[in-house]
């Protein structure tokens, strides 16, 4: 059952007033920042996804559907979400920290340089721009695929399908057997 101030707070959130930010935070910022902080088990990380979750809260407040979700399940859903991309995205980052001794590139020959994909660029105009802008944010500009579909505002799964089929179709450039 709709709690009157869920009823409030939902109405705000569809008509864009901001006045839905101040009352989800006083009423449900202490419960997501325990999801949050469950999840990651370090309290600036779960500060930085709480924030986080509101933000994707009022940027997505307008396609909130009560006769799919609870407010509260809705929230739990962003905010827990939230915290595994921090996960994720933490992971990533531990593992891509350079080894400088480990390094190769200052052995790097010409001859280790596989002159197939060195083009990839001018390859990649010829396939169609939906799939372009998806390979260049993830492969160029270092995005994961959350990132991206936050930066460019395509749900998460086209972002998996573009890149499929963008990667199909540079596959038949580079191996046209």
């Amino acid at each position: 059952m709709t709690t009157p101030i869920e009823k409030e707070i939902v109405g705000l959130l569809q008509k864009g007033d901001k006045k839905a930010i101040t009352l989800l935070y006083e009423n449900y910022a202490d419960t997501l920042y325990g999801v949050i902080l469950k999840v990651l088990n370090n309290e600036e990380l779960a500060q930085d996804a709480l924030q986080e979750t509101f933000i994707k809260v009022w940027k997505k407040a307008k396609s909130y559907n009560a006769d799919k979700a609870k407010l509260f399940t809705w929230l739990y859903r962003i905010a827990y979400n939230t915290a595994i991309d921090k996960v994720r995205s933490q992971t990533n980052k531990d593992s891509k920290e350079i080894q400088i001794e480990a390094s190769n590139v200052y052995k790097l020959t010409s001859k280790g340089l596989n002159e197939d994909v060195m083009d990839i660029k001018t390859h990649l105009r010829s396939i169609d721009e939906k799939y372009q802008i998806v390979i260049n944010a993830l492969f160029f500009e270092g995005m994961t695929q959350q990132e991206a579909s936050e930066e460019l505002d395509i749900p998460l799964g086209t972002i998996k399908s573009r890149l499929k089929i963008g990667l199909r179709e540079l596959k038949k450039i580079y191996n046209p057997n």
